[in-house]
């Protein structure tokens, strides 16, 4: 299991916070989505902004800073909600195993490179499967599954 976790600035927890207010609202910024989940510990909803990846018709849910709290709270929860305050959906969760990362990592880079080039282990998408493969034993990816 996966310990590395990077912890967010100052600056980046202010602007999560922000932008997770805007994804809530419904407002997303390059894909954003708000994330609600249990709290593994206090039980209490826990609120945070992700880049919720759609590929091939499957959603999956990606930490590139590692071993976060949602991440954790995700694994211990099973079930989250995502969307806006009005529509919020539930969904069950999966975590992927290592070997089935590489395309999802690969795609996810893609997509949002530029904003987690710093917390994925030197990958990019044009990284090959095995070093995919490798650092996703570092990156969480969870797959999910839509209970509404």
């Amino acid at each position: 299991m996966s310990t590395q976790y990077q912890d967010p600035t100052k600056a980046a927890r202010f602007a999560n916070t922000v932008i997770r207010w805007l994804a809530e609202s419904g407002i997303s910024i390059a894909g954003t989505r708000a994330l609600r989940v249990r709290g593994r510990k206090t039980g209490q909803l826990r609120g945070v902004v992700v880049n919720l990846l759609v590929a091939d018709g499957a959603e999956y849910l990606v930490s590139p800073r590692g071993n976060t709290q949602w991440a954790r709270n995700v694994r211990a929860a099973g079930v989250v909600e995502t969307g806006p305050r009005w529509r919020r959906r539930r969904a069950t969760v999966t975590e992927v195993a290592d070997d089935d990362k590489p395309e999802i990592l690969r795609r996810y880079l893609a997509r949002w490179y530029w904003q987690v080039k710093d917390y994925v282990g030197g990958v990019t998408p044009e990284s090959g499967d095995d070093e995919l493969r490798a650092a996703g034993a570092q990156i969480p990816v969870f797959a999910l599954t839509t209970t509404d």
